[in-house]
């Protein structure tokens, strides 16, 4: 039996950042995961991240062999890809990433702190003792081997599969997370023939192709591309790999490509989940939904996710308590910062969802959202609206007022929603707040679909 003050299941970014932070504030540190440790970090996604994540977070940009490429900004192509949105400047600065060399480097930055990492170990269940979380019943996945770790905290960053999140007693109210709210992704690592531009990302939106999510071509260099496509996962969606290859793959820039790597996953695309604690134990990174519900991204959130709660952890270490009550400041902490721009964007996102491609098609062309709108959406998670009488005209012709209101209230309602998780609640006022916001979601779907 091992106990440590901190218990960390998952070396993802998330993880590690966890680990690091709680090290650094004098917690002894345990993490585990069920990779080897050289095989950390090696993991499916987009690879792509914001430079001001690194900024806010203090950590030394990319460099070496853990970056691909420098991202100047992102272009958006229309569903008849007649109109291309070309957003660049703060906030969309950034990097593509070879995601297991940078996983790498955050695993031995947490190492560098003294913490004692357990490899090729996976969670099997939690230990709940006296009704809080007390460690994990994991095993040794090479010997099969099964033991106790105990944490006076445990965080839970295991990324979608949520191990120890989704064993938790029922009566612990912990919110479930519904399939039209997650992704399903496929993408490959390929290598070209022709050289592309390598300082913007580029997502297709088109919901024939790509019902309820988007393709995307990110550039990792001249000639190597990360090339995928996301689906909604809700009613009998169709297969992202299949669509990938019908519509993405199909096109002449991958003629006589190689593929290098590829592989699928499941992306909560969502604003965060109600609640990010409960008595012993704390959820970061994609067990808590901290993803950007527009484009799946989650390294910067889940970073953050990592510092903020192994911050709160510390204090509530030193003050000898780990109840749910003591680990609440991470969710105000967490929703203030990130989750209310999330929540404001998970409205845009359902706005989407619920619009044709034929209404994207023209309120692209006529520019009803314009670049500079979709930067401040991307850095604030609202929508300001210039609609002239002209626009108005246009769509009350083409019959199209009906989209010209949902992009209206679609607006406000982002800004509501998001003021609302700016004034997230204390523990006594949170029951009241979650109806309250069960009632919002509920009202918006009906609006917005």
């Amino acid at each position: 039996m091992k106990k440590f003050d901190l218990l960390v299941v998952g070396a993802g970014t998330a993880g590690c950042l966890a680990a690091k932070t709680a090290a650094e504030r004098g917690l002894d540190v345990c993490l585990i995961d069920r990779k080897k440790l050289k095989d950390v970090g090696d993991k499916v996604c987009a690879d792509a991240v914001g430079k001001h994540h690194f900024d806010n977070l203090k950590l030394a940009y990319p460099s070496g062999d853990e970056l691909a490429s420098k991202i100047l900004g992102i272009s958006i192509y229309s569903p008849d890809k007649e109109t291309v949105f070309r957003i660049r400047g703060e906030g969309l600065h950034g990097f593509a990433l070879n995601r297991h060399e940078f996983g790498q480097r955050l695993l031995n930055e947490a190492l560098d702190k003294g913490i004692t990492f357990i490899d090729n170990s996976v969670a099997l269940e939690p230990i709940i003792e006296e009704n809080f979380v007390r460690g994990v019943l994991a095993k040794n996945i090479v010997n099969d081997k099964a033991s106790k770790i105990y944490g006076k905290i445990t965080i839970d960053a295991t990324g979608f599969a949520a191990s120890l999140r989704q064993k938790l007693p029922l009566e612990w109210s912990i919110e479930t997370v519904k399939g039209e709210d997650v992704s399903l992704c496929y993408r490959e690592i390929r290598e070209i023939k022709t050289e592309m531009d390598a300082d913007y990302c580029e997502i297709y939106l088109n919901q024939s192709e790509s019902p309820g999510g988007y393709a995307w071509i990110f550039p990792k260099g001249p000639t190597k591309v990360n090339v995928g496509l996301g689906v909604q996962m809700k009613g009998k969606y169709p297969s992202p790999k299949l669509l990938l290859y019908n519509y993405v793959l199909s096109q002449p820039l991958f003629r006589d490509s190689k593929i290098l790597t590829g592989g699928g996953g499941q992306v909560p695309t969502r604003s965060p989940l109600n609640c990010l604690v409960a008595n012993g134990t704390m959820f970061v990174g994609d067990v808590g939904c901290l993803v950007n519900p527009i484009h799946g991204g989650g390294i910067g959130p889940s970073m953050m996710s990592g510092k903020l709660a192994a911050e709160a952890a510390a204090e509530a270490i030193k003050n000898g308590d780990v109840s749910r009550e003591k680990l609440w400041q991470y969710n105000v902490n967490y929703m203030k910062t990130y989750g209310a721009k999330q929540a404001g964007l998970d409205v845009f996102r359902l706005f989407l969802q619920g619009t044709t491609d034929e209404e994207l098609n023209y309120g692209m062309r006529h520019r009803l959202i314009k670049e500079e709108d979709i930067l401040k959406a991307s850095l604030k998670g609202e929508v300001r609206l210039n609609i002239g009488e002209k626009a108005t005209r246009v769509f009350k012709g083409l019959g199209k007022v009906g989209f010209l209101n949902r992009l209206r209230l679609m607006a406000r309602r982002m800004r509501e929603i998001k003021e609302f998780y700016q004034n997230y609640p204390s523990l006594d006022e949170f029951e009241e707040w979650r109806e309250q916001l069960n009632r919002f979601f509920t009202k918006i779907k009906e609006e917005l679909r």
